[in-house]
């Protein structure tokens, strides 16, 4: 079942206002699956324009029948804080293994991945736990879905006492499918000792997707 959608957010979370685009895919074939999401934030803070870029792609690799599968994956960017001042996300490659579950009609999907996972100039050796669900209601008008990542990261954070060496996000997502094309929607931005802010966070948005 393939899926190719654009996303549009606006971010109502504190401190933040902003627009993000999202383009997705996801893409089965006969030797497992590809999926890569790219984020745009735009006018964050003294920023005109795109404020943040950030890529996520996997291949999950599958040479047999079984709902197990390996897994590869790739993700970094950067952003800008200030004009022309920038930052880079670390790049972070992964590796390992996924279990995918799903029904008859793939109305139910839920995937469980345990990877290894090396951060550039931080981190040679680190893990993270990823899980993913679509589940599809009232004849697929509603969509809810999204994503949970718990990962090894040392963090300190500016202007405050204290670090961590693990970080939680997770964004899900609950969409009213018009058609087959267009939703409307949101998701909510659940995430602890992320992006730099010390403790939990919860970040709202409101949004319309457009599928292809």
């Amino acid at each position: 079942m393939n899926s190719q959608n654009i996303q549009l957010h606006y971010d109502m979370g504190k401190d933040r206002g902003y627009f993000t685009t999202t383009l997705e895919m996801f893409k089965p074939d006969r030797w497992g699956s590809t999926f890569f999401f790219v984020d745009f934030d735009y006018n964050v803070g003294d920023v005109e324009g795109v404020s943040l870029a950030y890529m996520d792609v996997s291949r999950a690799l599958r040479f047999w029948d079984s709902p197990w599968a390996l897994q590869v994956e790739y993700n970094g960017g950067f952003g800008q804080y200030a004009p022309g001042l920038a930052y880079q996300i670390n790049d972070a490659w992964l590796t390992g293994a996924q279990y995918t579950w799903n029904n008859a009609d793939y109305s139910r999907i839920f995937t469980l991945q345990g990877l290894y996972k090396y951060i550039q100039g931080k981190h040679d050796a680190s893990f993270q736990i990823t899980g993913v669900w679509t589940m599809h209601f009232k004849d697929r008008k509603f969509t809810f879905m999204g994503f949970a990542d718990f990962w090894r990261e040392d963090h300190t954070f500016f202007g405050e006492e204290g670090s961590t060496k693990f970080v939680f996000l997770s964004e899900p997502q609950l969409w009213y499918n018009v058609n087959e094309h267009f939703s409307f929607g949101g998701e909510v931005e659940l995430a602890t000792n992320f992006a730099g802010h010390k403790g939990f966070k919860a970040c709202p948005t409101i949004a319309v997707k457009w599928t292809f």
